[in-house]
């Protein structure tokens, strides 16, 4: 298999869950998260991460609504991120982020020491689980 180095995000209004993985494409990690000021700002606490971690492609929750339609929010966030994409000048593919919130949340409760008001480690482990979703779509699609 080769070499993947993707980021994944959890785009909100306030901020910006991230998430790298390893080289293999196996595991996907928790790696900061951005409050969002303005999208320069954003964009250069981005860049920084692209450039170190050498990434290829941004994978990006989209919150569809439970019906399987895309509402304002995900429009919001495809926006969003066609700009970003556009701007690193890297591709993005976009995974269902339904209940992904309620999926990070329900993780860090197990964690000694976790409160629900920190918004923060729930985005970062957000982004993880939609990058783990995409990193596990893609091995079972690609042969070997």
């Amino acid at each position: 298999m080769k070499k993947v180095s993707a980021l994944g995000l959890d785009i909100g209004r306030k901020r910006l869950g991230v998430a790298g993985c390893d080289g293999t494409g196996l595991i996907a990690t928790e790696l900061t998260t951005i409050e969002r000021t303005s999208f320069e700002q954003d964009l250069e606490k981005l860049k920084q991460i692209v450039k170190e971690r050498e990434i290829q492609i941004l994978v990006v929750g989209l919150p569809y609504s439970m019906d399987g339609t895309l509402g304002f929010q995900a429009k919001q966030v495809q926006k969003f991120a066609r700009k970003l994409a556009r701007s690193l000048q890297l591709p993005v593919e976009y995974v269902d982020e339904r209940l992904t919130s309620v999926e990070a949340e329900a993780q860090l409760r197990t964690q000694k020491g976790f409160s629900s008001r920190n918004k923060g480690a729930i985005d970062r482990r957000a982004a993880a689980i939609i990058l783990q979703q995409w990193l596990d779509r893609r091995r079972i699609a690609e042969p070997n």
